[in-house]
This record gives C-alpha cells, sequence and structure tokens, in this order.
C-alpha cells in the first residue's frame, strides 16, 4: 500500500503538471521549438523529484543498488533535457539566453536557470570521473550532495519565479516535492560524516 501511493503521488504530481502546461494559454502562437524547450524543462523538473530518492534508496520497490544505477540514467536524461531546453530558448532568443549565460540578465530566474545548469554541470563531472579523482569517499560524497543541492533549490527558485507555462498551484506543489525529496536524501545519507577524517587523510597523503 504504501509503494503505491508514494508511486501515485509522484506520478500525479508530474502528470498535473505537464497537464497544465499542456493546456497553457502562454503557448499560443508559440514556436516548436520554444514549446519544446519549455517542456524539456519541466521534464527535467520532474526528474529533480525523484533523482535524490534513488540515490538513498528511498523509493519503496527500489533496491538501493538498483536505484543507484537508475540515479546515473535519470542524471543522464536530466543532462539532456536541460541540454534541449537551453538549445532550443538559445534558438528561440539568442540574445535572452547570451545574456542569462553571461550572467548579465536583468531577471534573477535567469541568473538562478544558469547556475542549476552550470552545478548540474559539476555533479555530473563528478560522477563520470570518481574513480579517477583523487579524493576519499567521504569528501567526494559531500561535495557531489553539495552541487546537487545547488541544482535542486536553484531550479526551485528558477522555476517559482518564472510565470510561465506551469500553473502556480501544480508548480509550487512539484518543487515542494523536489525540496522534500532532496531533504529526506541528505537526511538519509549524512553526506557530511567522515568529511573531516577524509580531509585530514586527504591532506597527509
Amino acid at each position: 500500500m504504501r509503494s503505491i501511493l508514494v508511486w501515485g503521488a509522484i506520478t500525479a504530481v508530474i502528470a498535473t503538471a505537464l497537464f497544465v502546461a499542456a493546456g497553457s494559454e502562454y503557448l499560443q502562437y508559440r514556436t516548436p521549438v520554444y514549446v519544446t524547450a519549455g517542456f524539456a524543462g519541466v521534464v527535467a523538473l520532474s526528474l529533480l523529484l525523484v533523482q535524490p530518492l534513488l540515490a538513498a534508496g528511498l523509493l519503496p520497490g527500489v533496491a538501493l543498488r538498483a536505484g543507484r544505477r537508475l540515479h546515473r540514467w535519470t542524471g543522464v536524461a536530466l543532462m539532456l533535457a536541460i541540454a534541449l531546453h537551453v538549445a532550443g530558448l538559445w534558438i528561440a532568443s539568442p540574445p535572452d539566453m547570451l545574456d542569462a549565460l553571461t550572467f548579465t540578465a536583468p531577471t534573477a530566474f535567469s541568473v538562478l536557470g544558469v547556475v542549476a545548469m552550470w552545478a548540474l554541470v559539476a555533479a555530473a563531472v563528478l560522477a563520470g570521473i570518481r574513480k579517477r579523482l583523487p579524493l576519499r569517499p567521504q569528501v567526494w560524497r559531500l561535495a557531489h550532495t553539495v552541487a546537487a543541492s545547488v541544482v535542486v533549490l536553484a531550479s526551485v527558485a528558477h522555476a517559482i519565479l518564472i510565470e510561465g507555462t506551469m500553473g502556480t498551484v501544480s508548480k509550487t506543489l512539484m518543487c515542494a516535492v523536489a525540496v522534500g525529496s532532496l531533504v529526506l536524501t541528505v537526511g538519509r545519507l549524512k553526506p557530511w560524516i567522515g568529511t573531516r577524517r577524509g580531509w585530514r587523510k586527504q591532506l597527509t597523503k
């Protein structure tokens, strides 16, 4: 029953957000590229609901080892969704995207979106070259968690500040679930444990 309730709630939140976005009046007269970019952003935010939970084995019916494999694959999907989001917005409005990427945009949500993107790149790089980095596991875990936390928090702030295709209620609910997922994951993994010892060993090598 718990598994059904949890998965049902996650599915309902994501499906509602996508349904509301699909019927938004903001999509009228928009180009297909712009619409695709917008929905890629919604998909990316949807992935952030489950991405942290998979890493901590908190999703019912998904074992920890399987969850972490899925965590890597959803990470790849998240990168692709963000790439499509950025590329689509660049095609739709190059000057606006140039301002955002150079942190000269006048809107806070643009800056937060770029911060989230680069934090995602940092988290992905840390994951991709983990075995090659001369870092203790504790130090790597904390660094990856910090980067992932910035991704979630900046993405949520980015979404909340945008008055776009996502409805206010559905967007707020989705963002609340994403932050809740992050808090639950960090509380379960406690990435700070052993970090000081890991740093000391790192420095004395």
